[in-house]
């Protein structure tokens, strides 16, 4: 138990700046059907969708 109680210890002790966060936000039914069905069909997670849009909107907007 002791090393059980040792890893809870290690782990809640893991700065909130390498954990990874939620990202609440709305979108309408049929966009989220969209997206969801995008992503599966190009064998990318919705998150893995949203962050490579992230970063081409970026790269296009720093220009």
């Amino acid at each position: 138990m002791a090393s059980r109680q040792t890893d809870a210890t290690e782990q809640e002790s893991t700065s909130d700046s390498d954990r990874e966060k939620t990202l609440n936000f709305r979108v309408n039914e049929e966009f989220k059907r969209e997206f969801k069905g995008f992503a599966a069909s190009q064998g990318l997670s919705m998150t893995e969708l949203l962050k490579e849009g992230y970063a081409l909107s970026k790269k296009k907007r720093q220009k």
